[in-house]
């Protein structure tokens, strides 16, 4: 494993609005907005503008005001290992004590700021280093590297085609809760009934048979492998 080089040391406030920008530039090639930021953090703007001058001197982003703010080198690597840390122990929590994948966010955010890349290391090699977390997210290994995989959004699926979920894009509790009322969990196989124009909904079919009908909300937030018909 390549060697730890040493970090700065941050605050926890610090790491969150790393972990924070991160999220909002990780599909984006567009640098993040101060009030993003802001919606994110739950914060006043003003309190994100004096944290984003407290990072910039860091050398932990490039920020120039009014053209939002983007992550340095070193700040996308500290970055990376928060969300790491937090996704190994989202697999943890779920595999080893039984929780459910609704429920360990808010603990994963309080264990993620533990510093120690020994723990860090043996969680990883505890867990057999698994390559995505509970709600299909890719976890990066010790190099900042993530698994790649093949997977599109339910609702671009077709009529007669079907599709594993791989993957959650909300991660919002009741999101979670209401799929497992449904059984719509990773690994469940799905296929596509029948689609409606009116309101972009989805009819589905479930391996027992059973058919329910998707918003849209719904299948614009869950991930699926394709599958041959």
């Amino acid at each position: 494993m390549k060697k730890q080089t040493s970090a700065p040391r941050l605050s926890i406030a610090e790491e969150n609005y790393l972990k924070a920008i991160y999220k909002l530039t990780e599909h984006s090639e567009r640098p993040a907005a101060t009030t993003a930021i802001a919606e994110q953090m739950q914060t006043a703007a003003a309190s994100v503008t004096d944290m984003l001058k407290r990072l910039a001197d860091k050398g932990l982003i490039h920020y120039e005001r009014y053209k939002g703010v983007s992550l340095s080198d070193e700040g996308l690597r500290l970055a990376t290992h928060l969300v790491r840390k937090h996704r190994l122990w989202e697999v943890f929590l779920v595999d080893k004590l039984g929780f459910g994948w609704d429920k360990v966010h808010d603990i994963a955010e309080q264990l993620e700021h533990i510093r120690s890349p020994e723990l860090v290391e043996r969680l990883d090699e505890f867990l057999g280093r698994p390559r995505f977390d509970p709600h299909g997210d890719p976890i990066p290994d010790a190099e900042g590297q993530f698994a790649e995989r093949q997977q599109i959004l339910l609702c671009k699926l077709t009529e007669g085609q079907q599709g594993v979920i791989v993957g959650v894009a909300e991660h919002a509790p009741s999101f979670l809760q209401f799929l497992d009322k449904l059984s719509l969990v990773l690994g469940t196989c799905l296929e596509v009934v029948e689609r409606f124009d009116f309101d972009d909904s989805m009819k589905v079919r479930l391996p027992d048979g059973r058919e329910v009908l998707l918003s849209s909300k719904v299948t614009h937030n869950l991930f699926v492998q394709k599958q041959p018909v």
